[in-house]
């Protein structure tokens, strides 16, 4: 299996665990609207490598992550129940590693390698 051009990985700061089994869509802004890439879910490490092509055009890119179904799934709350991480591809040819850094009432995200 290849590794796609845009990947993710999410921990789960308030357990210290990565989060397994949170859906992932990605999209692209496509004249003023969404437009679906692909979608996949996280695995039990709390990544997804094959998260749409191999190789995409520039532009302007979303992760939607289904937080709250996640959080429901553990039993908990929360205040997000999704998150939109929006970042743009300038470099067709690099690879965009998008972290997701996930608690209850909290989140943060980098551009990883």
């Amino acid at each position: 299996m290849s590794v796609s051009q845009i990947t993710t990985h999410i921990l789960d700061t308030g357990s210290g665990r990565p989060a397994a089994g949170v859906a992932v869509v990605l999209s692209k802004l496509d004249g003023g609207s969404w437009a679906p890439v692909a979608e996949g879910t996280t695995d039990a490490d709390g990544r997804i490598k094959n998260l749409g092509p191999e190789r995409v055009p520039g532009g302007t890119y979303k992760l939607n992550f289904a937080t709250g179904a996640y959080y429901a799934g553990q039993g908990a709350d929360t205040f997000f129940p999704e998150v939109d991480l929006s970042f743009t591809v300038s470099d067709a040819g690099e690879h965009y590693h998008v972290p997701l850094l996930l608690s209850p009432f909290a989140f943060s995200t980098y551009r990883g390698s």
